[in-house]
């Protein structure tokens, strides 16, 4: 897809604060520091669109990127990461919670994997926990490029194995660096709406 129009519509905490059209939207999901910024500026065709970090959990809010005029990106709030007190965490999951449960204009979830480690008890806890509200799943495995290639069958292998990904679920590899992926993730997006 060519992205010719984007802007951060709304950063929210609550319901009442997304925004009010019947756009479809795709939500990214993954733990602090996987890649989540990377990925949607690359999506984006933008360097700086989603705020990139070195120091994970960053992104506090429910992100709202209006894309096209026609299509949200909601950038979700890293989870796992032990320096935010227990309090915010309870209430970035609350929040997380609500919008994955109850948003009707979900379409998608784009859940985010470190394509170098096997995945943590939190990835396959959030994957259990999309297939249990039936919300269709893209699991994408980024930093692809800091793993030889001849190992990439073995850690889909590994990330299929360990999820217990359902014949439904894709596995995509991607790099920000050499954009790795990135048509395959525009193709599942686009079946979605």
């Amino acid at each position: 897809m060519k992205v010719t129009d984007v802007s951060l519509s709304i950063s929210a905490v609550r319901e009442a604060q997304y925004p009010d059209t019947e756009f479809p939207e795709i939500a990214f999901v993954g733990r602090s520091n996987v890649g989540k910024s990377s990925l949607i500026n690359n999506l984006l065709q933008r360097k700086k669109m989603a705020r990139t970090s070195s120091v994970p959990g960053k992104t506090q809010t429910l992100n709202f990127y209006l894309v096209n005029q026609g299509l949200y990106f909601v950038d979700v709030p890293g989870f796992g990461y032990a320096r935010v007190s227990k309090k915010a965490r309870a209430e970035f999951s609350a929040m997380i919670e609500k919008y994955l449960e109850t948003r009707q204009q979900l379409r998608g979830v784009i859940q985010l994997v470190d394509a170098r480690h096997e995945p943590s008890e939190l990835d396959i806890s959030m994957y259990q926990y999309l297939q249990y509200y039936k919300i269709p799943t893209l699991v994408v495995a980024t930093k692809i490029d800091k793993v030889k290639k001849n190992q990439w069958n073995k850690a889909e292998s590994i990330h299929k194995k360990s999820m217990e990904l359902d014949q439904a679920t894709q596995w995509v590899p991607f790099s920000a660096i050499d954009t790795t992926g990135t048509q395959e993730i525009w193709d599942w997006i686009e079946n979605k709406f």
